[in-house]
């Protein structure tokens, strides 16, 4: 914690209204902080969230999610549910700091919010449940932040609930998240009597009220807990002077170090992300929000603490390296798309160098061609509030960006430069759709387009056979949400079926294949002829095309269109119809027509080859797998356990917490629907569970028969 005096509660400013123009640079870029709020479902990321905007002006009000008024829960399905379904964005100030934050969903359904905007960020708050403590979705989000390298603090939240043990959470974040959390604070009291927190830095505490516009009280640390405190202190310094060097020399020669210097040893090593600062506190109760705040600026990096980001040349091939600076050429990455029902096409970006003004030119390196900024927009939630020219570290909005979609870069057309795009998971549920009336199948295929440009795991495709429409998604929540928002926000209603799995097939042997397409029609035909060797990948590697054609036997012209037909043979598999997965596609011979060979032979001939080689290399069918994690009370755990096992669950481990056990569990995503019911009967209600993707596992044989029988009918 950074205050060495009584917390002052900041008057809110008045906020500025949608239309009124804001003036981007009033805050030098190492006073900038892009945050944002990741967490499991219910660990209390919005509150959180509400708790920062009042204190630090934001809002007037103190948004409740239970009660629907939440700020950054402003979508009508959030807050008839209670959970956070869009990522959504806002600005706010604290002790000459600007603080851009993004609050993202807890649910799995939503993981691909998170995905985007853990990209675009600089720094990560993790709220933990002081009674569950790590749970599920709290490790997904960490192997995403682990991925795109976003130092972190960890805010152990609700520590007046029956049960909060702030310890165990922090071994918890130890040893299932195989991090190295430092403790800075400790909680003054437990439970039902937790009234603040002991400051292990400054060695002192603050003295909270549960009323939300109190002042914290700085206190002396209290006698009980003096011991405790003194000793997690030289714990907190021996453990820091152990991963660094300057503070390591200053603890060798004795004596009291300085505070700034332990700041300082704490900052150099969570930017480095060897280390975990851990806060704690109770959002709900009003308590340990101001300090939260005070560790995000004192220990999250800003734009300037970022290494370059490192981009390609589309046009050379080689690296570019782009430093934070308003002087450097404007790059920015599009990582959001959404389809706002009065505003029309926004488009969410964050800017990692320069600066560009409204009505600018700029390039989408990804696709190649330039397009107009329209307005530009500063994002608070739902409300707008508009802005002459975005500066380096902001995240902002434009209209009128009709072909950028997410994971582009935008750039200086003069300096063009590609940045990594996102990568985001396939769908793994699937339903049919199709419209009530008329007058809503007029307009699905441009609302389900829509749709489909907002969320990358949101899938859409037309069966050949049936003629039928269908969506695909992360789970049932994902798209009940999305069906429902097709009614309220679109007006179009549909009907539709009951969920389905997304099956894959892949091949499990190596093979070689022939692809003729010959046609003479009188006049100039048509002549197409390729060799495949078609190889199994790994596990989520995807689909690989490698072209090994020597001596001309095939032209170059023609070897993208032979890669085409390859990919739409990609999704239709052998067994059952399912799209074909981790395959290897070597194109290394052929043979061509100088008159009738044309692109189209070859993509038909490249489509032929891999349907006959895959029915040749021995093809399964895959089935996703989840990761369930069930909550209840011990009485309860046999029946729960016989019920998995004939789930065709794999049980991982089972932990005992007092009289609560959490059943850890890879199950089939098929034997999972109506789970919910099947649980509530065999708990009496009192067991929880979530569930999250792992992985995709070949389908047993018996099941195999099943599955492929029931599609084709037999």
């Amino acid at each position: 914690m950074v205050t060495t005096a009584v917390i002052k509660a900041q008057r809110p400013k008045k906020a500025v209204g949608t239309g009124t123009k804001v003036m981007a640079r009033t805050f030098p870029l190492d006073k900038v902080r892009n945050i944002g709020i990741i967490a499991h479902i219910d660990a209390g990321k919005t509150t959180t969230t509400e708790r920062i905007l009042f204190y630090t002006g934001r809002t007037y009000k103190v948004g409740e999610v239970d009660e629907g008024t939440a700020v950054m829960d402003w979508m009508q399905q959030e807050r008839e549910r209670g959970i956070t379904i869009t990522a959504a964005a806002t600005t706010c100030h604290w002790r000459e700091h600007r603080i851009n934050i993004i609050d993202t969903p807890g649910h799995v359904d939503f993981t691909a919010e998170v995905e985007r905007s853990l990209r675009v960020l600089d720094g990560g708050v993790v709220v933990l449940d002081a009674v569950a403590g790590v749970e599920a979705q709290s490790e997904t989000v960490w192997r995403q932040a682990d991925r795109y390298g976003v130092p972190r603090i960890c805010f152990i939240n609700k520590m007046d609930r029956v049960g909060a043990d702030f310890h165990r959470t922090v071994e918890m974040i130890e040893e299932r998240l195989r991090a190295r959390p430092i403790p800075i604070q400790l909680p003054w009291g437990k439970e039902n009597r937790f009234q603040g927190v002991i400051d292990l830095i400054d060695n002192k505490a603050w003295l909270f009220s549960d009323d939300v516009g109190a002042m914290p009280v700085e206190m002396p640390v209290p006698e009980e807990q003096k011991d405790e405190a003194n000793e997690h202190r030289q714990s907190l310094i021996e453990r820091l002077a152990e991963n660094d060097d300057q503070l390591m020399l200053l603890y060798v020669e004795g004596g009291d170090i300085p505070t700034h210097e332990v700041r300082a040893a704490i900052r150099r090593l969570t930017m480095a992300s060897r280390i975990v600062p851990v806060l704690c506190g109770s959002a709900l109760r009003n308590k340990g929000i101001q300090p939260l705040l005070d560790g995000v600026i004192a220990y999250l990096p800003s734009p300037l603490d970022m290494p370059p980001v490192h981009a390609i040349n589309p046009e050379t091939g080689e690296e570019v390296l782009r430093q934070a600076s308003d002087d450097a050429p404007f790059s920015a990455l599009a990582f959001k798309v959404v389809a706002d029902p009065f505003m029309g096409r926004l488009v969410y970006f964050r800017v990692y160098s320069g600066k560009v003004k409204v009505g600018a030119q700029v390039l989408n390196a990804s696709k190649g061609h330039k397009e107009r900024l329209g307005r530009l927009i500063l994002l608070h939630a739902n409300h707008r509030e508009e802005l002459d020219e975005v500066d380096t570290g902001s995240i902002a909005a434009t209209l009128g960006l009709r072909n950028t979609f997410t994971g582009d870069t935008l750039c200086e057309p003069s300096q063009p430069m590609a940045l990594e795009p996102i990568r985001f998971p396939g769908p793994v549920i699937s339903m049919v759709i199709e419209p009530k009336s008329k007058s809503d199948q007029d307009r699905l295929g441009e609302v389900l387009n829509k749709l489909s440009e907002e969320d990358p795991t949101f899938g859409v495709r037309s069966d050949a056979e049936t003629g039928q429409t269908l969506i695909a998604g992360m789970g049932e929540l994902h798209l009940e949400v999305l069906v429902d928002r097709m009614l309220r926000e679109f007006n179009v209603a549909v009907r539709v079926g009951k969920p389905q799995v997304a099956y894959k097939e892949t091949i499990t042997v190596a093979v070689e294949a022939e692809g003729r397409f010959i046609r003479q029609f009188g006049g100039r035909g048509q002549y197409g002829h390729v060799w495949l060797r078609l190889e199994p990948g790994v596990r989520r590697s995807g689909f690989r095309f490698l072209d090994r054609v020597r001596g001309g036997a095939i032209p170059k012209e023609y070897i993208r269109a032979v890669e085409a037909g390859v990919k739409e043979a990609l999704e239709s598999g052998v067994l059952a119809g399912y799209p074909l997965v981790d395959i290897k596609a070597t194109l290394y011979d052929g043979s061509f027509h100088e008159v009738d060979s044309s692109e189209l032979a070859f993509k038909m001939a490249g489509s032929i080859a891999l349907k006959d080689g895959v029915s040749r290399a021995k093809p399964v069918l895959l089935e996703p797998i989840m990761k369930l994690e069930l909550v209840m009370p011990a009485q309860f755990l046999g029946d729960v356990i016989g019920d998995l096992n004939s789930r065709r669950g794999h049980i991982e481990g089972i932990e005992t917490h007092a009289e609560i056990c959490v059943v850890y569990t890879l199950v089939p995503l098929a034997e999972t629907f109506g789970y919910a019911t099947d649980l509530r009967s065999l708990s009496q209600g009192r067991a929880s569970y979530s569930l999250e993707f792992d992985c995709y596992r070949e389908v047993p044989a018996n099941q195999r028969d099943q599955i492929i029988g029931r599609v084709k009918g037999t």
